[in-house]
């Protein structure tokens, strides 16, 4: 090469000796290329120092190579959960392994909103990867109408028809009640997730199905739903002590809400777990600097990420089909109860 010409797609071609539409084919991950021309092309562009031109390529692939990981949720919340800075650095590390460029969109409000679909509606990303999903949100659909791949975290329903990775939430919530009753507690409450959220209803039919299968009677009384957040932890502990103040025991559907009613049980001068124990869900780094340290629901939040990307990466590079998976929790015993 010569002067500060950039090196072209033509360039490489000639260096490896193929022609350009081989390497166009290197270029954007096809396996109709034999094992020795991709070798060739390959050595050429490290030698080259060759950059795709991505807009360009864009025009004759009909993509982006970028995706939008969306989050209805505002900056003090993405900041202040763990689940979010975990399923972003799953995604992130996956996307970066497929040099696929991730946009990180925040969704607080209705003209957000609108700004979001415009902006997704004219292609400036391949596919979307959407968190936070609510039972009535009209995104999923508007998505799948504009023919946008789209993979969820978490789902909608059972029915869900579009691509989504989860936690086995109700399991979870099974294996944390199942704890407390062997351990010989009684009265155990539970402060569960938005109902407007799969997630939540999950983790509080876990909660159910634990009592039943112990042939123990399923009090009302003793559910309070909170959203997830270290405050509304708080609100429903002490909703549910001034409920039922001989209760034993609380499943708490997050730890940030864990960590919210031990400050309450604290506050109430209720020891943790003498009088009562406290079990949440996520396993989150929280858990083990918690006073006691957490039992909790290990969820792999960084791996359902990972997984997204990667569901997301095969449905827009090679068009597989859609996919639905549930990945395993793990219950783990600290000495909060």
């Amino acid at each position: 090469m010569t002067g500060n010409r950039r090196p072209t797609i033509k360039t490489v071609a000639a260096r490896a000796g193929v022609g350009r539409t081989t390497v166009s084919r290197v270029v954007n991950g096809s396996d109709l290329v034999s094992a020795d021309a991709r070798s060739r092309v390959l050595a050429a562009i490290k030698e080259l120092n060759y950059v795709p031109n991505s807009v360009a390529r864009g025009l004759v692939t009909n993509r982006t190579d970028a995706v939008a990981l969306v989050i209805p949720e505002s900056e003090s919340r993405l900041g202040s959960e763990p689940f979010f800075a975990a399923l972003i650095r799953g995604v992130s590390g996956a996307l970066a392994e497929s040099r696929i460029q991730l946009q990180l969109m925040l969704v607080r409000d209705e003209a957000e909103r609108d700004q979001l679909t415009e902006s997704l509606a004219t292609r400036r990303v391949d596919g979307v990867l959407l968190v936070s999903v609510h039972s009535e949100d009209r995104l999923p659909g508007m998505l799948e109408e504009m023919g946008l791949p789209t993979v969820l975290a978490g789902r909608r329903d059972a029915g869900e028809q579009l691509s989504y990775v989860d936690s086995d939430n109700a399991g979870g919530a099974v294996e944390a009640v199942r704890h407390l009753l062997h351990s010989g507690r009684r009265r155990i409450a539970t402060i569960t997730g938005p109902q407007d959220m799969d997630v939540g209803r999950s983790r509080l039919a876990g909660w159910r199905t634990a009592h039943q299968e112990a042939d123990t009677p399923v009090d009302e009384l003793l559910v309070e739903v909170g959203d997830f957040t270290e405050e509304s932890g708080s609100r429903a502990m002490r909703s549910l002590l001034e409920r039922v103040p001989d209760l034993d025991a609380v499943f708490a559907a997050s730890d940030l809400m864990a960590v919210g009613a031990l400050a309450e049980l604290r506050r109430r001068g209720r020891h943790v777990p003498g009088d009562v124990a406290v079990v949440g869900f996520e396993d989150s780094v929280l858990a083990r600097h918690t006073d006691p340290p957490l039992t909790t629901v290990r969820q792999p939040v960084e791996e359902l990420g990972r997984t997204m990307a990667r569901i997301l990466a095969d449905i827009t590079r090679h068009g597989a089909p859609r996919q639905q998976l549930t990945l395993p929790t793990e219950l783990v015993v600290r000495q909060s109860s």
